[in-house]
């Protein structure tokens, strides 16, 4: 099986993810929309044979152990991120393309509210939402402004590395999970001694690397990160979800200190057949703060729906300003918009 043709394809396509699976048809996704690359299943063991000569000895025995892993690879001069997995005793693999250059702010919607924040010197910022919508791009956008208006020490924990970046007025180091660091907490521990203004964590994926993010937040830098959840108040919800009940007020007054915004995202198809970020955005006021102290997580999707003169917007919102200046069509509003009462996606 040539590995190499599937990847040359999803670059000619302008796709955003390749899909191969054993036993299954090649797909890529392009804007949005998944499409079939050939009517053939890959046959088993040729995918596997391919995957596994594309690996170095150490990589290929993590994944044996590991039945799941995240890597970098490059074909034609274009990087993936690349999942390789099992389902159904099955080898799998997900790439998704890695634009080679860091989008400049207006390319990703970034709007003024957002630019403000890259000034933070200290507290935490999180991007949240499922896979594939954009989180790390957002945060590549971020830091590169931070990199490019102050000189700052920036380090990031990255799994893998997705945007490479070039001095400007900061310094860069940029660690990757199986080559430079065992896990993201064990590198935060050490990046704390190594005087960072700056530290980016690609995910908060379990409960010593949250508590190592916080720490981080608390004790003078600034801190952004990445977390799988679909609103500010469930992001909230599971950050104080990961201790034991016993410390979860402790953690929620700390949680309410440091915190500095959510943004969450969702990626929509426009009018044109491209993607364009919705995004929420809670800003950490006084308000929000007493009530993450309190405990009052249903409190905070009304704090954000009557804040907008502070920069807050609500996910409803900020997709209805998208129909509004014409980018989406109203299908696509009416079906991402979501029920504040029931908190689901209307459909």
């Amino acid at each position: 099986m040539n590995l190499s043709y599937y990847f040359k394809k999803a670059i000619e396509r302008n796709a955003s993810d390749l899909h191969l699976i054993e036993g299954s048809i090649p797909a890529i996704r392009v804007s949005g929309k998944l499409i079939h690359l050939t009517k053939e299943k890959i046959p088993i063991g040729e995918l596997k044979f391919s995957i596994f000569s594309l690996l170095d000895k150490d990589v290929r025995e993590r994944f044996l152990r590991k039945k799941d892993i995240d890597i970098s690879a490059e074909f034609f001069n274009h990087r993936f991120r690349v999942n390789i997995h099992y389902q159904e005793g099955k080898i799998g693999l997900a790439a998704r393309l890695i634009v080679k250059d860091i989008p400049k702010p207006e390319d990703i919607g970034l709007n003024e509210t957002l630019y403000n924040m890259t000034h933070l010197n200290d507290g935490l910022i999180l991007v949240t939402g499922p896979c594939g919508v954009g989180k790390s791009t957002t945060l590549a956008v971020m830091l590169n402004i931070i990199n490019q208006e102050r000189a700052s020490h920036i380090i990031t924990i990255e799994d893998p590395i997705e945007y490479a970046f070039e001095d400007k007025k900061s310094i860069i180091e940029q660690r990757q999970l199986g080559r430079d660091t065992n896990s993201f907490a064990s590198a935060l521990k050490y990046a704390l001694r190594q005087d960072p203004n700056v530290i980016m964590v690609g995910e908060m994926r379990d409960l010593e690397t949250v508590s190592a993010v916080l720490t981080a937040a608390k004790t003078g830098h600034l801190v952004l990160s990445t977390l799988h959840t679909s609103s500010a108040a469930e992001t909230v919800e599971r950050i104080v979800d990961y201790y034991p009940t016993q410390y979860q007020s402790q953690v929620a007054h700390q949680l309410s200190s440091v915190l500095r915004s959510v943004i969450g995202q969702q990626l929509l198809p426009t009018k044109d057949g491209k993607l364009v970020a919705a995004r929420e955005i809670m800003i950490n006021d006084n308000a929000i703060a007493n009530m993450i102290r309190t405990g009052q997580i249903e409190q905070i999707d009304s704090a954000i729906q009557t804040s907008s003169d502070v920069g807050m917007i609500t996910m409803n919102n900020s997709i209805r300003e998208l129909y509004r200046s014409g980018i989406i069509s109203k299908e696509t509003m009416e079906n991402r918009t979501r029920d504040l009462e029931t908190g689901s996606i209307m459909y």
